[in-house]
């Protein structure tokens, strides 16, 4: 029997989607999900998903680093901001404390899924490896901006809905349609066009392309999964 894949568009429309017995994908991919998957690239110990600042910097009285955004700029007072860059050589067997715009409330609005798991373009044949091997529905949350779709995460929703299609998964409603054909409209320059995005836009304003463009790295990292066990997220 064929499973499911549903894709959510954003945050504000998870409430339309049955979570329990399947897996959500969470993804932010400017830049959230993808600053998490190269932190356990870079060996954390542990990421801690919060909503707010001020969870955030609780957190970091106990010791973690803390590490975030509001708007794209890194909250003052944090040791690291938003930015795949921060991580590297700095979280090695640490645990990092990160609230953002976008993402990090995503993963608290999967919390009812049998899994959460991260996903970004850097690691998406893993992904893909790891649900076909789990054998459940799948919902692919996409964070967007600000509880609005957007171009780069819709993008990936579509390209992992490919890639499911060709296991036997089935899409099980528009927005998975959808997904797949921008996605297949656009699979040869996702580059470019999620560089159309508004929130591309938002952020090259900070300088911050080289970020833009790491980000839309299609498996950098083939061989590595991130889920979120309890409150923290771990590598897998």
């Amino acid at each position: 029997m064929a499973l499911t894949i549903e894709v959510c568009l954003t945050p504000k429309l998870i409430n339309q989607h049955l979570l329990e017995g399947k897996i959500a994908v969470v993804v932010d991919i400017f830049r959230a999900t993808s600053c998490m998957i190269t932190a356990l690239v870079e060996n954390v110990k542990a990421i801690y998903p919060v909503s707010t600042v001020e969870a955030c910097l609780s957190l970091g009285t106990q010791g973690m680093l803390t590490a975030g955004e509001r708007g794209g700029i890194k909250i003052k007072g944090f040791d690291l901001g938003n930015s795949p860059f921060d991580y590297m050589g700095k979280v090695s067997g640490k645990e990092v404390a990160v609230s953002t715009t976008n993402g990090t409330m995503a993963i608290e609005k999967s919390k009812n899924a049998e899994q959460v798991i991260i996903g970004s373009f850097l690691n998406i044949t893993a992904t893909l490896n790891y649900l076909i091997d789990q054998n459940l529905p799948v919902v692919i949350h996409c964070a967007g901006w600000k509880e609005a779709p957007n171009i780069e995460d819709t993008l990936y929703a579509g390209a992992l809905t490919y890639q499911l299609m060709g296991h036997d998964f089935l899409t099980e409603n528009d927005a998975a349609k959808m997904a797949l054909d921008f996605y297949l409209q656009n699979k040869n320059s996702l580059l470019k066009m999620a560089l159309k995005s508004d929130h591309a836009e938002r952020l090259k304003k900070f300088g911050i392309t080289k970020d833009l463009n790491f980000c839309l790295q299609v498996d950098k990292y083939p061989h590595l999964n991130g889920r979120l066990m309890g409150s923290k997220i771990v590598k897998i």
